[in-house]
């Protein structure tokens, strides 16, 4: 990745001082503008590239087209992961700008009177409602983008009668480039090497956190995805056009959305098929219509997991749709707009009735009324108890459902609920509310898909309460307790006593303190159980236990604890191969462990080693071989030479003594190529995932996790042990060990390992995903453990 510059002079001034900004980010906002020198012409994952408009030329567009209208607010909502602005225009006649607030107040009586609401809706006609449309998620995608522009200078300045009739019925709301890093750098991922469109349940990215907050500030009745390229579905169906075929997330009410959603689709459709004469392409001019899959197909394009954009916005009422242009030119913009353009003219056309259906969905919700699920898919809530001495996951947790539209509310005092005793202070979700749905698909534990569809497009389970690692009891009765509405959990940690002082293996912000305290220069020990103890006085360790949210106190070291030290992590640098950055969320998780953590590509390792690297981790592609795509060659090796010293680096390094993780199956698997293990590697099918029983040896490597246990595996691995290796960590061994997600034919799995270290050398495979897409977060001390264990 280029280091970004800040561009000074007229151009930069200019944009900081015209473009309107949200309250709150008025004042100096630390963006950065791109280098119109760094940014790419196009894409290698491209087979086809276009003049498309960079991203250091939007904000000046947009404050031009700001200029010549009195229906354009422009602002500023946040910055992507690199400091590059995050332009959200949004459109409105003019007798409804400075009324947006109100506006917003109404539609918020869909979660608090919803019949009301109806009935409002039917007496006045002329509402207007929200629709979003967000622009480039994936940074190679530059059409979608281009075409926002395009329909923002048409609403903002144009007056024919359909501009206008739309305009009387809507405020249009476009997240103008959801990826700034990717189009700047041509990926498809941000800055920090995440596909934004798979971390809407995790929203452990600025841009992801940017458009939750536009989603649960507007609940926009319609939400429009801008992506490419699919051509050539079926018969000349050019491009892709949700809704989708199944299986369907069951935390949907999914028959509120099919039928408008089907509608809508096809009116899309027949916008780009009345175009059909101005494309220039052959395809184009021979197509016959647009790929819709839940018209078209019967499998293979599902709406599954809540982690793309458009599904996650269904969770807020919206009807959301993933739009796929089918080629990366002037002719992929077209279609793009062509295809919004329909969509508006139909939501326009049904406004009403659309409108009465999202708000059935929060209706549902608050009256506890699921007439198309099964008698107890809900709870009547969720019981969210807290750990004292380490409440940081729980927190964690509640603030997450805060962000996202969902109440919580802390009980008072102790009660029982579903035959168990909780104290006061435990947090309760009652299911009773208006994102019931977004709720359950949070907490709930998920299911086994495996005999439901042949293949999934992703992840196929991603339980919060499993995968985090916090305790959400379902209960099937009325909670009836006193209890306070929850807006925000601030904890702060504590210390009590004068040292040593235990911290417990328990969590990430535990590990976390760890290693702030060993760069302050605390002396801390581990015992075999994996917990801490930091040797200092109370002042020493009290900011950092504050700023941790643990509840620390004294207590004697035992005779086995041995020191632990800063050490320096490398991460093998996965830059892009098959699309993906493969080792971007171990890297996050690692640094939220609190590691020092430097990335090195392939070509770093086969030309200068490994010297001075304390932990050198993989957790990536097995292909790194010069024999890749044009599109992948940076990314790996060059040639045999290159090759060879890769593989000699490696090796030398292990047998100095070198520590080697390998995380997943990629890594496994060159870590077998690269001679470091004799042990055969098992790999379930390509897009098999889910959520799997484990029984953990519980010290050592996998020091805070015990027997009946869980994980998660991706691309699932599995070793078959030669010699004496150390075995850490096993598949449970019972028919049921698969608890959510999606993996046929898996008993081959059944009771194998899954951690082993190697017996001769610092070599340590784990097949489980231990930070993956920074989701796993109950998983990551799995890395730490892995660390620290000598």
């Amino acid at each position: 990745m280029k280091k970004k510059k800040v561009i000074t002079g007229l151009l930069a001034a200019s944009l900081l001082v015209s473009v309107p900004m949200t309250p709150a980010l008025a004042g100096p906002v630390k963006w950065i503008n791109a280098n119109v020198n760094e940014e790419q012409e196009g894409s290698l994952f491209n087979s086809e590239n276009y003049d498309f408009m960079k991203f250091s030329e939007i904000g000046a567009k947009l404050e031009e087209i700001n200029k010549q209208s009195n229906r354009v607010k422009i602002e500023v909502t946040g910055t992507s992961s690199q400091g590059y602005p995050l332009y959200v225009v949004t459109i409105a006649d003019p007798e409804s700008q400075g009324k947006f607030g109100k506006i917003q107040a109404l539609r918020k009586q869909m979660f608090k009177n919803p019949e009301k609401a109806q009935d409002w809706i039917a007496n006045n006609p002329d509402f207007k409602v929200p629709i979003m449309i967000n622009g480039s998620i994936h940074g190679t995608e530059f059409v979608g983008t281009d075409a926002v522009i395009q329909l923002i200078e048409r609403f903002a300045t144009q007056s024919d009668a359909e501009t206008k009739e739309i305009l009387e019925n809507n405020i249009l709301i476009f997240n103008v480039v959801q990826n700034p890093d990717g189009r700047v750098d041509a990926t498809r991922f941000n800055g920090e090497g995440i596909d934004l469109n798979r971390d809407f349940i995790t929203q452990s990215q600025p841009e992801t956190q940017q458009m939750v907050e536009l989603l649960t500030e507007w609940n926009p009745m319609v939400f429009l995805d801008t992506h490419g390229y699919v051509k050539n579905y079926g018969t000349n169906l050019q491009g892709l056009i949700e809704p989708c075929t199944p299986p369907h997330n069951p935390n949907y009410e999914y028959d509120l959305y099919k039928d408008w959603a089907l509608g809508q689709a096809k009116a899309m459709e027949a916008e780009i098929m009345a175009d059909k004469a101005s494309f220039d392409g052959s395809i184009y001019q021979s197509m016959e219509g647009t790929y819709i899959p839940q018209r078209d197909d019967a499998a293979g394009w599902d709406d599954y997991p809540p982690i793309f954009t458009p599904m996650y916005a269904m969770y807020h009422g919206a009807y959301g749709h993933t739009l796929e242009a089918p080629t990366n030119d002037e002719d992929g913009v077209r279609w793009m707009y062509n295809a919004i353009m329909g969509s508006l003219k139909y939501a326009t056309e049904n406004k009403q009735e659309m409108i009465a259906d999202q708000i059935e969905i929060f209706k549902r919700g608050i009256n506890f009324d699921h007439p198309n699920h099964e008698e107890g898919f809900f709870p009547n809530a969720y019981i969210l108890p807290v750990d004292e001495q380490d409440p940081t996951v729980t927190e964690k947790a509640v603030n997450h459902l805060l962000k996202n539209d969902v109440e919580v509310v802390q009980a008072s005092k102790a009660f029982t609920a579903g035959g168990k005793s909780y104290a006061k202070g435990t947090y309760i979700v009652q299911m009773d509310q208006a994102k019931a749905g977004l709720a359950n698909t949070m907490l709930w534990d998920g299911e086994d898909i495996s005999n439901d569809t042949p293949s999934m497009y992703d992840i196929s389970a991603w339980s919060l309460p499993e995968l985090w690692g916090f305790e959400a009891n379902p209960v099937h009765e009325d909670v009836n307790v006193v209890a306070t509405k929850v807006n925000k959990v601030d904890g702060q940690g504590a210390v009590s006593g004068k040292g040593p002082f235990l911290i417990p293996n328990s969590s990430v912000k535990a590990v976390e303190l760890v290693n702030t305290l060993l760069s302050q220069g605390v002396t801390v020990k581990r015992d075999t159980e994996g917990n801490f103890y930091a040797e200092a006085a109370a002042n020493q360790v009290s900011a950092a236990v504050k700023a941790s949210g643990l509840e620390i106190s004294t207590a004697n070291i035992p005779t086995d604890a041995e020191p632990v030290e800063s050490l320096k992590i490398a991460i093998l640098k996965d830059g892009g191969i098959s699309k993906v950055q493969s080792h971007a969320g171990t890297k996050l998780a690692l640094k939220r462990l609190g590691f020092d953590v430097t990335e090195v590509t392939p070509v770093d390792v086969a030309t200068t080693g490994l010297g001075g690297i304390d932990v050198f981790v993989y957790s990536g592609s097995e292909y790194l071989t010069y024999t890749l795509s044009g599109a992948n060659k940076d990314f790996g090796l060059q040639d045999n030479s290159q090759v060879a010293a890769f593989k000699t680096n490696v090796q030398s390094y292990v047998e100095q003594g070198g520590k080697y993780i390998a995380i997943g199956a990629g890594a496994s698997l060159a870590s077998k190529e690269l001679g470091l293990t004799d042990n055969t590697i098992s790999v379930g099918g390509r897009n098999s995932n889910g959520i799997v029983k484990v029984d953990y040896v519980g010290n050592g490597l996998t020091a805070g996790y015990s027997e009946k246990d869980l994980g998660f595996v991706y691309k699932p691995t599995w070793y078959t042990v030669v010699g004496n290796d150390e075995i850490a960590a096993t598949i449970a061994d019972s028919e049921d060990f698969f608890v959510a997600g999606h993996w046929k034919n898996n008993s081959d799995a059944q009771g194998q390992p899954v951690i082993v270290k190697e017996q001769d050398k610092d070599v340590t495979l784990i097949g489980l995903e231990a930070g993956f897409r920074d989701h796993t977060d109950y998983l990551f001390r799995l890395l730490s453990n892995a660390i620290f264990t000598k």
